[in-house]
């Protein structure tokens, strides 16, 4: 890993550097996914079948061999080892006794004119939930995307997952029955985003569409964004470490291992102002990275985006943080709450020495979908809120009209929209 000194002159422009991920776009994959979407769009099941046979190898005449009933899902929790089950019950109950805390209400309040104003909230009607399959078969996504979207209440929840060869993952079909989702289809890439997006014969069109893919999953959700909302297109995943001497060098490095083993644009960075620290946690990295199954992976990840920064204090480690904006940050300090109100932008911070990142991957209760890629500037965690949404409730009196329509009528021949102004002054002129 490299090493930065903060007091060095150039350290921001080779920070800068190093956060630096090529968002620019493939245009291989722009053009072969333009293509599929299309191709959904205009023929629907038949483009899907087809896509699926060419893609994952599978032979399948009709839409009804692709999707599984309840009694598949059912079987598959129940197939599980004891253990592996318990912890997804467990892991499901903590995520959703958070996320019932997210859930917003509805509100109105009346005014002296017996005007009412409010906003109504509303759940989603039909959100897609994409899972990733073959390989990358992540049942902590399935939990993590599906139980906010029902504790927010939506009507129906379609997921779909790739199944390439026909094998299916027990523990994302075991997920899918114990979050509650409604239905389930063994599709997958660009073609499952834009029959989700479209609709096809066999699968309604959905409101949202959310879940973690490959490029052209995330092309794909980028394209049809407007049609369809989305959660984000989310970018190589991120750790960003704040420690002291106080924290245990070997836990630092295996934290920073966590991150890196997702694939070799993942970034994990360490900033302390103890420069002995960085040492032994330098140690601690090359005594334990051969013992890691996924090696390969963490040493070019640590390689190509990963650093160890010298800061002159926690307090100048607190400024940096919220220059990189991490997705995950960990104040691994003795008394860590000092710092939590320094930091203005993370996507989840993880606070006091216990608290590993991993945790917050599989169970704490918060959820694991983050802004990347310094979003975490403006955008926020996955959660309920993004399952419902928001109308305005505008009650006017007579008494009220007459006191807001000549704001209304002044405001609007500013503008020069007259039928605006008439609007509202017919409403002075002619009382019901």
């Amino acid at each position: 890993m490299r090493r930065l000194d903060s007091l060095a002159p150039e350290f921001l422009s080779a920070l800068d550097a190093l956060l630096a991920v090529d968002s620019g776009t493939d245009e291989q994959i722009e053009r072969t996914v333009g293509e599929i979407l299309a191709a959904v769009k205009q023929l629907g099941d038949p483009a899907l079948l087809e896509y699926t046979r060419r893609f994952d190898r599978r032979e399948a005449t009709t839409m009804a061999e692709l999707e599984l009933g309840e009694a598949e899902l059912t079987s598959a929790l129940e197939r599980l080892p004891g253990a592996q089950r318990q912890a997804l019950e467990q892991a499901g109950e903590r995520i959703r006794a958070y996320h019932e805390r997210q859930v917003a209400q509805s509100w109105e309040y009346r005014e002296a004119d017996g005007c009412r104003l409010g906003q109504q909230i509303r759940p989603l009607d039909r959100v897609g939930l994409y899972v990733p399959g073959g390989r990358a078969a992540y049942p902590s996504s399935v939990l993590m995307n599906a139980i906010p979207a029902k504790v927010a209440g939506v009507g129906e929840l379609i997921m779909v997952v790739p199944c390439p060869g026909g094998e299916k993952n027990p523990l994302v079909l075991a997920a899918a029955r114990l979050a509650g989702v409604d239905r389930v289809f063994t599709i997958g890439g660009a073609q499952a985003v834009a029959a989700l997006a479209y609709g096809t014969q066999t699968l309604p069109q959905v409101d949202k569409i959310v879940g973690p893919g490959n490029a052209y999953v995330a092309a794909a959700k980028r394209r049809v964004f407007g049609v369809v909302g989305i959660d984000m297109v989310a970018g190589p995943s991120e750790v960003l470490l704040i420690a002291d001497g106080s924290a245990d060098p070997d836990w630092v490095a295996m934290d920073l291992f966590a991150q890196a083993e997702h694939d070799e644009l993942a970034q994990s960075i360490l900033l302390s102002p103890d420069a002995d620290f960085i040492d032994r946690v330098e140690a601690s990295i090359a005594r334990l990275l051969p013992q890691m199954p996924r090696r390969a992976v963490i040493e070019a990840s640590l390689g190509g985006r990963g650093a160890l920064i010298k800061v002159t204090d926690l307090d100048e480690a607190c400024v940096i943080a919220n220059r990189i904006a991490p997705e995950h940050l960990e104040l691994a300090v003795d008394e860590a709450r000092r710092l939590v109100d320094k930091i203005r932008h993370a996507g989840a911070i993880f606070i006091g020495h216990y608290a590993s990142e991993s945790l917050g991957d599989y169970c704490a209760g918060p959820n694991h979908v983050l802004p990347t890629s310094r979003s975490a500037r403006f955008s926020s965690p996955l959660g309920v809120y993004d399952f419902q949404k928001r109308s305005s409730l505008i009650e006017i009196t007579a008494a009220g009209a007459a006191r807001l329509g000549p704001i209304a009528s002044t405001l609007a021949r500013g503008e020069g929209l007259v039928a605006h102004a008439r609007a509202a002054e017919m409403r002075l002129e002619k009382k019901r």
